[in-house]
Order: C-alpha cells, then structure tokens, then sequence
C-alpha cells in the first residue's frame, strides 16, 4: 500500500503503514470521509478478505478445498467407471479389484460414504467381463450337451467372483478416500 503524498502532516512525516487501519482524524467531527480514504478502506477490506480464505484451514493442508462436501451422483459414476476400467485393465495384477476401487475413491473425493459408493461401481463394473466370459463359455457348454449341473456350479462361481470383486473395489475405494486425505 502506498502513502497518498498529500497526506503528509507539517513535519513531512509519512503515516504508518501497519496492518492496523485507524480511523481519519479530521478537525470537524461530522466531515466525510475524503475519496483517498474510501480508497485506503477498500484496498484493507480486499486485503483482509483475501487473507480469510486458507487452504490449509480446517484439513491440515491435505485435503483439497471442497473434499468434505458430498460428492454429486455424476462423479460417483464416472470415478467408479474409471476404477473399473483401470481395474479390469490391471487383471493380471494381484488385488487389482482394490487398485481400481482404490483410484475411483482417491479420485471421487467426498466424504467416506462417496468413496465406498465410489468403490461399489468399480466393483461392479470389474465384475462385468467376468460374468460375460462365463455367459459365453456357459453359451458354448449348453450346445455341447454339457450336465445342468455344470451350469449351477458355474452360476456358484459367478456369484462368489462377484461378491469378491464388489466387496474388494469397496475396500478399496475406502483406503483410496484415505490416500488422498493423507498425501
């Protein structure tokens, strides 16, 4: 902030310039205040307002600004489907269900309960291509004259490989949720 040079007193001594704002002493108590310390004031106000918002307020410095707010059901859908995609991508990878549900949380933010949302449509979007690999080969062993049984063991394994993806990409989206509060 510069000093208005027409606001020198008699002995040509400069005002303060500390973050304090003191009030303008005039001669005549009902004067208004002059155009130059309208300006002064609204300078302090910008400055002080400015000086309110900490990003680090309230999160330790981790967590974005907004992190804490819910998350909208659009981006809950999307970073789950991305999980998923990465996910599936990374099949040959052990626990590669909690990476993909553990990159859907870290990037869905929002609250825990988003990030196990979050984890569930990773989850259930990892399941996808295994439940299409067992339709097809149960498609192919049906023509083949294969027993009903073999269909029932089948649809025994689809359901546990599905409760496993599901209940993986959820544990995942919570450690994700947790990653991005602590890097």
């Amino acid at each position: 902030m510069v000093p208005d040079d027409s606001s020198t007193d008699d002995a040509g001594v400069e005002p303060s310039t500390d973050d304090t704002r003191a009030e303008p002493t005039t001669g005549d108590a009902g004067a208004a205040p002059t155009a130059s310390d309208a300006q002064s004031r609204d300078a302090s106000d910008r400055r002080v307002a400015g000086d309110r918002y900490d990003p680090d307020d309230d999160s330790g410095g981790y967590l974005s600004p907004g992190d804490d707010a819910p998350a909208d059901l659009g981006d809950i859908l999307l970073y789950g489907l991305l999980g998923g995609i990465a996910g599936s991508v990374l099949s040959f990878v052990p626990f590669a269900t909690v990476l993909g549900g553990a990159l859907a949380g870290y990037l869905c933010g929002g609250t825990s309960a988003d990030a196990l949302k979050t984890g569930a449509v990773a989850g259930a979007v990892m399941t996808l291509p295994f439940v299409a690999v067992v339709a097809f080969l149960l498609f192919l062993f049906g023509f083949a004259g294969a027993p009903a049984e073999f269909g029932v063991f089948a649809l025994l394994v689809v359901g546990v490989g599905a409760a496993y993806t599901l209940g993986s990409g959820v544990v995942g989206g919570y450690l994700g949720h947790y990653l991005r509060g602590e890097l």
